[in-house]
């Protein structure tokens, strides 16, 4: 890969026409959605609608993505990377660059979701995630690259969806593309060997990013109690420090084992706040009841409190049911 091509391809205008060499469909350029170290991805506009087109230069890469995305297609019963719709050749300068189409996923960025429905989102994206890693763990696969630009929250109710499945590698072999943020090997925290492990130290990172979403950098030394510490001193993360410091660790070896924690870890942050909500009315009403006429005897609000917190809780337990296992 040169230099020259990749800004070849990078370059892409808006309104140019890619005709595949060999299926002859045509996409319509729209806009420019990212680049990476294997290609460039671009919204285009088709016969199908709005879809995804990744152009790359070596063919063997392009080859070795679409095979994932075939493969993640397999998973019953579970949606993980964008549905894929085909491959071919675009002849270009005298040049042949390899492309594939792709589901266009038409989702929002993870952290501006977070930021605009709430923090306590973050735990409930974070079961989706961890559902949907164990399934890839199952196939044989590791998410590698697993990053907040790679994942975005679409539909109601809201769902996770992995955009980028570049980084995506075989379980044992070395990790092929990585973030160094989210990547252990840079914390000095472990190796790049594929393995589920290696992706929860990434969704660890993800969480820090979101209590850091400037992030920070790397100590000279001591990189493990930095790390605790960025958690120790941030109140979003600290409730999440025993599942965050194991996975930063490497003490899950699997995906459904951090899932089952934090999901308890959830509950009980629910129900210490149903507690809070009962006794913060329970003094209302005896306060209401001191500052109050004898004579006037009107029903304090902390049966429709409890009441609320209550219905709220049920359908959150819903939601966790229905679209987190």
């Amino acid at each position: 890969m040169t230099g020259t091509s990749k800004n070849q391809v990078a370059d892409v205008p808006r309104g140019t026409r890619i005709s595949g060499k060999w299926n002859k469909q045509t996409y319509q350029i729209m806009k420019k959605l990212g680049s990476g170290a294997l290609g460039t991805v671009y919204l285009a506009d088709s016969i199908k609608g709005r879809v995804a087109l990744k152009i790359g230069i070596d063919s063997m890469s392009i080859t070795s993505e679409v095979n994932v995305l075939k493969q993640l297609s397999m998973v019953q019963g579970t949606v993980l990377g964008p549905f894929f719709y085909e491959i071919d050749d675009w002849e270009r300068y005298g040049k042949c660059y390899p492309f594939y189409v792709m589901e266009y996923i038409d989702g929002e960025p993870l952290f501006d979701f977070i930021n605009r429905r709430g923090k306590e989102w973050i735990g409930i994206l974070m079961l989706q995630l961890l559902r949907d890693l164990s399934a890839l763990h199952r196939e044989g696969w590791v998410f590698g690259d697993l990053k907040p630009d790679n994942l975005l929250v679409e539909g109601s109710p809201p769902k996770l969806r992995w955009l980028d499945v570049g980084g995506t590698t075989s379980m044992g072999r070395s990790v092929k593309e990585f973030t160094e943020f989210f990547d252990r090997g840079y914390w000095g925290l472990g190796n790049r060997v594929a393995e589920p492990s290696y992706d929860l130290f990434s969704v660890a990172m993800v969480v820090l990013n979101a209590g850091y979403p400037k992030r920070f950098d790397r100590p000279k030394k001591g990189t493990e109690d930095y790390l605790m510490s960025k958690i120790e001193n941030n109140h979003l993360l600290r409730e999440y420090k025993p599942i965050l410091s194991k996975a930063l660790l490497g003490k899950y070896q699997h995906a459904s084992e951090m899932r089952q924690e934090l999901f308890v870890l959830l509950q009980g942050g629910e129900k210490t706040k149903v507690r809070k909500n009962k006794i913060s009315s329970a003094n209302s009403r005896v306060a209401s009841r001191r500052n109050r006429p004898p004579a006037k005897k009107k029903r304090s609000g902390w049966i429709e409190t409890v009441l609320l917190v209550a219905f709220l809780l049920f359908f959150y337990t819903l939601y966790l049911v229905g679209h987190i296992f």
